[in-house]
């Protein structure tokens, strides 16, 4: 748009801008200070009331879209208009985005951090990793792609990308449609920090992934930071973390029910039998404890009680 330009608004045109036999429309002046649009028709008639414009493009006169106009007739026309719609919006996507950034960029380091602001790492955590490191180790998985997809797959986006996603799970809070598009966007951002493929992004590309192409590269690098960090931690013990169970146990004790809990433990033995009694049976302390026998023993009695 030029200096000096008049610029109003006017109602969306029929297609094609097909003026209507009863509408007619002329331009008397256009100046600096003054546009005025003299039309007649039927009073009766909505469209007739509106003054329809024809695009002249010798004389100066443009109609755009403040929206992409499916139903025009140059394609060419219309995907130029919807391609200044979209700068327009990614100019208020990366102002609001510098303005949350902070806040984002505060959350994935308090995630990916094995001690920050004075909280330690849940033993949990360290016990799962390690576990997942030693079936790599037994299996002869020597990957160390396979090894982060399988801690991404197990923490971050089984865990986080979920609460993420959906903080009305935690808090007493109300998610409107707004706040679920933005925190889409953090979402998609958390999960792609995790993954270990390289993301090529082109023109082509939605605006959620272009907003943080920038900061998925150092993302990734806290995500491989905090798995190398916590491998680096002294392991955990059996002993320490059956005493870890049974605190957390004790201290939320009157929050859950033992008997339900075990009730759907039940239905997985029950639908993985066979396998878990084979493994059970293949297991050194397994067959110590004679954990195949029990097993068959508890199925059985539950049938009887059923």
């Amino acid at each position: 748009v030029s200096d000096r330009s008049v610029v109003a608004l006017v109602p969306k045109q029929t297609s094609s801008y097909n003026i209507p036999a009863s509408a007619s429309i002329s331009r008397t002046s256009i100046s600096r200070y003054d546009s005025t649009f003299r039309y007649t028709g039927s009073p009766d008639s909505l469209r007739s009331r509106a003054p329809m414009i024809t695009p002249d493009l010798e004389s100066g006169v443009k109609v755009w879209h403040l929206v992409k106009n499916h139903e025009h007739g140059d394609q060419k026309e219309g995907d130029r208009g919807s391609k200044m719609v979209s700068e327009i919006y990614l100019t208020r996507l990366l102002a609001t985005k510098g303005t949350l950034q902070k806040f984002v960029d505060d959350l994935f380091e308090t995630l990916f951090s094995t001690v920050h602001r004075g909280s330690a790492l849940p033993l949990a955590i360290k016990y799962m990793f390690d576990f997942l490191d030693e079936q790599a180790d037994r299996h002869g998985i020597y990957d160390t792609d396979v090894r982060h997809t399988w801690k991404s797959n197990c923490l971050p986006l089984r865990f986080w990308v979920n609460v993420i996603k959906n903080p009305q799970f935690v808090f007493d809070i109300h998610k409107g449609s707004i706040t679920d598009a933005c925190l889409s966007v953090v979402a998609q951002t958390f999960m792609d920090s995790c993954s270990t493929s390289e993301h090529r992004l082109g023109k082509d590309s939605p605006s959620n992934k272009l907003l943080y192409a920038k900061d998925i590269p150092n993302y990734k690098n806290w995500v491989e930071r905090y798995y190398a960090d916590i491998a680096k931690l002294p392991a955990i013990s059996d002993q320490d973390m059956n005493a870890y169970l049974a605190e957390q146990s004790r201290m939320h004790a009157s929050e859950f029910n033992m008997l339900s809990a075990l009730n759907e433990i039940y239905s997985y033995i029950t639908k993985y039998s066979v396998e878990l009694i084979t493994a059970l049976e293949e297991d050194e302390q397994g067959r110590r404890h004679r954990l195949a026998y029990k097993v068959e023993q508890l199925i059985v009695a539950m049938s009887f009680d059923s």
